[in-house]
């Protein structure tokens, strides 16, 4: 299974289901359609990989009681937005942020220490060497992803490949 599998139907369906929810709840998603789209393919492609749509702008374990905080919308998503306008990945925004089409700043990750599992997950049961793909961390502002390459250009902070450094 690979991200290409997620057809362009069912990134529209999610995305034409979830809007009215969205806008209902006080939040609104990127004004980028486009970037909004990638996104809700990432949740999808998770969904398949792990059985729920966990932030594909964090590295989940594929344990959902551990994955809990980062199942989306994230237990950061509010925090995130009320302080700086979108949620980490960029997907939920503010009314200002989207009426504006303001730029989209990068933030500091929520995400306590103790939930981030990758050195313990590597020291007691070796999961992290079942990874299907390295993971990637930009340098300028954070952002982790795992693919079989650094992406081209970072999502969050615009930040080119050069600028991606192996994580994992």
């Amino acid at each position: 299974m690979a991200i290409n599998d997620i057809t362009k139907d069912q990134v529209d369906d999610l995305y034409n289901r979830l809007t009215p929810s969205v806008r209902k709840h006080g939040y609104f998603f990127n004004h980028d359609e486009s970037y909004t789209k990638g996104i809700l393919k990432g949740l999808l492609f998770n969904e398949k990989r792990y059985g729920y749509q966990s932030c594909p702008c964090r590295l989940a374990t594929g344990v959902k009681a551990e994955d809990l905080d980062i199942i989306c919308p994230c237990y950061y998503r509010d925090a995130d937005v009320a302080e700086f306008g979108t949620c980490v990945c960029g997907l939920y925004v503010s009314k200002k942020i989207y009426e504006n089409k303001a730029a989209i700043r990068s933030i500091p990750e929520r995400r306590p220490a103790k939930e981030l599992r990758f050195k313990n997950m590597q020291n007691e049961n070796k999961q992290l060497d079942k990874l299907s793909h390295p993971v990637w961390r930009c340098e300028v502002c954070g952002y982790i992803c795992a693919r079989d390459e650094a992406p081209d250009v970072c999502p969050i902070c615009g930040a080119t490949r050069e600028r991606f450094s192996r994580f994992i």
